[in-house]
């Protein structure tokens, strides 16, 4: 047996809804799973490590997921941004693409669906950090 550790893909995920957040451990496990419950701790998070992904919920108590995904993009506009939400008005969509995500899915999803739409956008996340 080789004594190397192979990196799992990290990915940052800011809900606040904690049984949105233990459903997410669950389905991702083969992934490093970092969680946020608001805007500020998923704001500092996405500042201090490196993540191929963030996936966001449109609405969180302290402020919107949409203000999120633009303070995020102030800072890294090449990490893939995933909106995972209920919110599911075609405005929400159009506003959270307009401020910088590539993708929308609506709660709730298949475990599988939301593993493809993941592996279909870390696929063309950025080889080096941000």
């Amino acid at each position: 047996m080789t004594n190397f550790q192979i990196e799992r893909t990290r990915i940052l995920l800011i809900d606040d809804d904690d049984d949105a957040r233990d459903l997410a451990t669950l389905t991702l496990k083969e992934y490093m799973l970092s969680c946020a419950s608001n805007f500020d701790e998923g704001l500092r998070l996405a500042k201090e490590e490196n993540f191929k992904l963030f996936i966001l919920d449109s609405r969180l108590l302290d402020r919107s997921g949409v203000e999120l995904c633009r303070a995020i993009r102030k800072f890294d506009a090449q990490t893939p941004i995933l909106f995972y939400s209920g919110a599911a008005f075609e405005r929400d969509i159009e506003e959270a693409l307009r401020a910088g995500a590539q993708a929308y899915l609506t709660k709730p999803t298949t475990p599988t669906e939301l593993r493809q739409e993941i592996a279909r956008l870390i696929s063309y996340a950025p080889k080096t950090p941000p």
